[in-house]
């Protein structure tokens, strides 16, 4: 007899996971691992070419493996992941299994690798993680990482010094695909338990606003060139600290000849209330012994001047955002980095704070797709009804005081997941600060508002926000007010927003602090919180090497606009706030420039009311939230 294959397989005969698998054991090895096994089993899924990799010492684990492998394939939602492929063949036919392969954004190859050097749990306790082998080396490498650094040195507890106490937190890092490509063990002091005067003084240490981040990608896709990003490992084992700060041996982890001694602390430890600045003040005084100037506003942007070049590094906490024109001078930055301080991760700026940016050559596109979709399968609406619009054009929400009471904790959970979204998606600002007025007692219409919201985001779940390369360099912004809009208390709402050429770096929705007697007034209270934006990107330009004569602030209301023109005090304007009068000395001084424009142009308007379907999604494109298919 002669063995022959297979004919092979040229089309997919499954119609769901889980009906098919795929199973092979590898082994014996030649090499025994650093835990002790000796097989591998592999498991893929048929239908959607989903992959497991198990690490064995005998062979009979495989079973217990291949029990736990059934629950796994088929979840809550029927599917073993989503495709979130962003290429575009997403409308082709899939005619094989190794055209379904490779089409795929989350490869076979791309899980097997995760599986195979990571674990796919979270520990709950130490405990929990010396079970594991992954967890075990994730400790071990956080504590090399401390002796490496010279963190601390263990000596004898001495009497009148405040011990701090220390624990293990375990965090699973994804990518933006969702997979898991790193399990972070990392080994943090309960700073609630130290003395202030004693343990620690001076905490503050300044964060970047998320303007700023919106600023520099706007600045840099109309300069065209390509933002990096870079991890800090360990950040703030980098940062001094001044004080004599003493610290429990690590749990799990105590030496076992010198179990009562304690760690002296040279350098800081995550969780220390002095952490943040030690860290700071470190990698501030790096770059500049570098030549880099520090913001004058903005203290966590550092610019180096090199010629006609510059090269621009931005800082939020340990992860740092830079670029540059030349490329030469971003190699240079990076190299010299990599030599002081021991880096995580480098590379093209794709993901940062739940933002996924994707630099093309037309420009940058930024949106949380992935924030998005999680969001909406926490919350059970995956699958909601989808719906044009955040809000009804003839919504209103009251404190209903007789209406059904909800879960203010599952309410509160809502609010605060999708405020977050709101650092890309501008469009649900209005009616997120809307909604967010009643968490103190939410009740059945307030919560039923909140999910309207999320069947609106189901609908537009890609869209983000475009910056374009062919955009101008120029500053202007937009304000407006919903006179008495808010039915509770009858105070107005401010909208502004300001733009960089066409790209929109920053927006706000808010109540005024006063009821307004008038229309002008409320429009002239929103006009002085939009030059007052307006004011700090001015200053923050200057360090990218900008200056503006005058900035053109766009308001649909004459009267406003008289008032900041007019020195002189009258009827129409004796009860205004004077704080508000300091929009008028800013015209005088020619920083702002007030021009009328028509309600129908009015962008802003947005961010003050409920609108209408057509009207909506007219001032939404005007803003640049765009689904990614209308890039241009």
């Amino acid at each position: 007899m002669v063995s022959t294959s297979h004919a092979p397989i040229v089309s997919v005969m499954m119609d769901a996971p889980g009906q098919l698998l795929h199973m092979d054991t590898i082994g014996p090895a030649r090499v025994q691992s650093v835990g002790g096994k000796w097989y591998v089993l592999v498991i893929v899924d048929d239908f959607s070419r989903y992959s497991w990799v198990f690490f064995m010492a005998t062979k009979d684990e495989a079973f217990q493996h291949f029990r736990g492998t059934p629950s796994q394939v088929q979840g809550e939602d029927g599917h073993i992941f989503e495709d979130e492929s962003d290429n575009d063949n997403d409308d082709d036919e899939v005619g094989s299994a190794g055209e379904r392969t490779t089409r795929s954004k989350v490869t076979t190859h791309d899980v097997c690798a995760n599986f195979a050097f990571v674990a796919s749990f979270e520990p709950k306790d130490v405990s929990h993680a010396l079970t594991d082998e992954s967890w075990i080396n994730a400790m071990h490498e956080e504590l090399e990482n401390f002796e490496r650094n010279k963190v601390w040195t263990l000596v004898e507890p001495h009497s009148g010094h405040n011990i701090i106490r220390t624990k293990w937190v375990f965090k699973n890092k994804q990518n933006e695909d969702g997979l898991i490509v790193r399990n972070k063990a990392r080994l943090v002091a309960q700073g609630f338990t130290q003395v202030e005067g004693l343990d620690f003084n001076e905490t503050f240490a300044p964060v970047t606003r998320i303007e700023a981040i919106r600023l520099l990608l706007a600045f840099a896709a109309s300069k065209g060139f390509k933002l990096y990003q870079m991890d800090v490992k360990n950040a703030f084992l980098n940062g001094f600290i001044q004080e004599e700060v003493y610290g429990k041996q690590p749990p799990g982890f105590e030496n076992p000849d010198f179990t009562n001694h304690v760690f002296k602390l040279s350098k800081a430890l995550y969780g220390l209330k002095q952490a943040p600045r030690a860290r700071y003040d470190r990698l501030k005084n790096f770059l500049l012994a570098k030549g880099f100037t520090m913001g004058k506003v903005d203290k966590t942007l550092f610019v180096l001047k090199h010629g006609d070049n510059q090269l621009f590094v931005q800082i939020y906490v340990d992860d740092i955002i830079f670029g540059c024109s030349t490329h030469a001078l971003v190699v240079e930055f990076a190299e010299a980095m990599c030599r002081e301080f021991e880096m995580s991760m480098m590379g093209e700026l794709s993901y940062f704070l739940g933002l996924q940016i994707k630099q093309t050559p037309q420009g940058t596109f930024v949106h949380q797709t992935k924030y998005t979709k999680d969001l909406l399968r926490r919350f059970k609406m995956e699958n909601c009804k989808q719906i044009s619009t955040p809000i009804g054009s003839t919504a209103v929400l009251d404190p209903v005081e007789d209406g059904e009471v909800v879960n203010q904790k599952e309410y509160r959970s809502m609010i605060g997941s999708l405020l977050y979204l709101t650092a890309s998606r501008p469009d649900i600002q209005f009616v997120m600060c809307l909604c967010a007025r009643f968490q103190a007692s939410p009740r059945a219409s307030h919560r039923q508002a909140v999910k309207r919201i999320m069947r609106y985001l189901n609908h537009t779940l890609e869209f983000g926000m475009w910056y374009s390369t062919s955009s101008s360099i120029c500053l202007s912004g937009y304000s407006d007010a919903d006179f008495g809009g808010c039915r509770i208390d009858r105070k107005s709402t401010s909208g502004t927003c300001h733009f960089l050429g066409t790209s929109l770096i920053a927006w706000s929705s808010r109540k005024q602090s006063s009821v307004a007697q008038s229309t002008a007034e409320s429009e002239y209270v929103a006009a002085a919180s939009c030059c007052s934006q307006i004011l700090w990107l001015l200053s923050t330009l200057k360090d990218y090497g900008l200056t503006f004569e005058k900035v053109t602030l766009f308001c649909d209301n004459t009267s406003a606009i008289n008032i900041a023109k007019n020195p002189v005090h009258h009827s129409r304007t004796k009860h205004i706030d004077i704080c508000f009068h300091f929009l008028r000395d800013h015209v005088e001084k020619g920083d702002v420039e007030l021009q009328f424009l028509d309600t129908k142009l009015q962008i802003a308007d947005i961010f003050t009311k409920p609108l209408d379907s057509n009207r909506f999604a007219f001032l939404r494109g005007e803003l640049g939230v765009i689904h990614p298919f209308g890039m241009v």
